[in-house]
């Protein structure tokens, strides 16, 4: 799997050095990232600062304050919320993790929850508990099949705002984890980009982030309307930039993107991989334009000519069988699981060629506040 060292750069005297961590937005294949992210974890590999956007939000928080899970095993969940194939290949939707908006379909949903004296709930679990992974998700197909939903024309968005954020994230423990955070989202009202750090981040802002167009209604905060800040800006460069960021003077930037690859580019299968399509060719242009301007305008010593810091990228991507390739953006188990071992793979390479470097400079570097 290879890797591109982009850049070199000496560590300033007297300073610190900083490691920074760039998670991209992308949601059908985002297991690429946490497998990636798992493969840090089992070498023991920590970043100072972490920048997310879009999906990459949600990889970034299972991979520094999962709820009621270590980071590994919440990493290797996200792999296991695609749908049984046997499912998918009928009904291409995850209605495990796209589910029905409105106030009654929240009501049905918090039914099958607990508290555990709920003998409905009780039952339904026990129903399907140790069940092979295409019986329990027919019976999650069933559930969503029968949830009520106020959805209609003059809806925003066609999904509820992810509703197991909280049982996926601690976000009492956000705060005060080691690395600084940030993560993006676009203010449709001032039309500007907002950035919001560990210190600000509740339930909220992570749905604001991943609000895309559509999918979702935009997320109001304060009396002003969000989206999902990976529409605009699929890589979130802004701490990093001088004038824009603290975080601007990071000697080292390892990059997980999973959008600027052209071979996602493809001929769709049916109608509705044509839509799926259609949301992922522009971010393709999107994420290959942005990595090109940071480098060119914002990495480059107007003085010297030289990089400023190293960019790492790790290439997610080269581990995909060609003849997968056309399935890359199912929601499906097999093309989850696939895609969470190919990032692990490339982490692993990852670490093995960078490892020295990265582990040095977290053990520089002092706890983040």
């Amino acid at each position: 799997m290879s890797t591109g060292n982009r850049t070199s750069t000496a560590t300033i005297p007297g300073r610190a050095r900083k490691t920074g961590l760039l998670l991209g937005g992308g949601a059908p294949n985002s297991t690429l990232i946490a497998g990636a992210l798992a493969a840090f974890v089992d070498e023991g590999i920590e970043f100072d600062v972490i920048s997310a956007s879009g999906a990459g939000v949600l990889m970034g928080l299972l991979y520094t304050a999962p709820h009621d899970a270590t980071p590994r095993q919440a990493l290797q969940s996200w792999a296991d919320t695609g749908v049984a194939d046997s499912i998918y290949k009928m009904i291409p939707i995850n209605y495990k993790i796209f589910q029905k908006p409105g106030v009654q379909a929240s009501t049905f949903r918090d039914a099958f929850q607990p508290p555990a004296n709920n003998p409905f709930f009780q039952a339904f679990q026990q129903t399907f508990a140790g069940a092979p992974v295409a019986w329990s998700d027919w019976g999650k197909l069933m559930m969503s099949s029968l949830s009520p939903s106020d959805l209609s024309s003059k809806s925003l968005g066609l999904c509820a705002h992810l509703p197991f954020l909280e049982k996926a994230v601690d976000f009492s423990r956000v705060k005060h984890m080691r690395p600084q955070f940030y993560i993006n989202a676009y203010n449709l009202n001032e039309h500007r980009m907002q950035n919001w750090s560990k210190h600000e981040i509740e339930p909220v802002h992570v749905r604001a982030a991943l609000s895309f167009p559509f999918l979702y209604a935009p997320t109001n905060i304060g009396g002003h309307d969000y989206i999902e800040g990976a529409a605009l800006d699929t890589l979130n460069f802004d701490p990093f930039i001088e004038g824009k960021g603290e975080h601007h003077d990071a000697d080292t930037l390892v990059i997980l993107d999973i959008l600027g690859d052209e071979r996602l580019l493809r001929k769709p299968r049916n109608l509705y991989d044509a839509w799926v399509r259609s949301i992922i060719t522009p971010l393709v242009k999107i994420s290959k334009t942005e990595m090109r301007l940071f480098e060119l305008e914002h990495n480059t010593d107007a003085r010297t000519g030289q990089p400023k810091r190293r960019l790492l990228k790790l290439d997610l991507m080269g581990g995909i069988p060609e003849q997968h390739w056309p399935d890359t953006l199912d929601w499906s188990s097999s093309n989850m699981q696939l895609l969470f071992e190919v990032g692990h793979k490339a982490g692993l390479a990852f670490c093995r060629e960078h490892g020295d470097l990265l582990r040095r400079a977290a053990e520089d570097t002092p706890l983040a506040a």
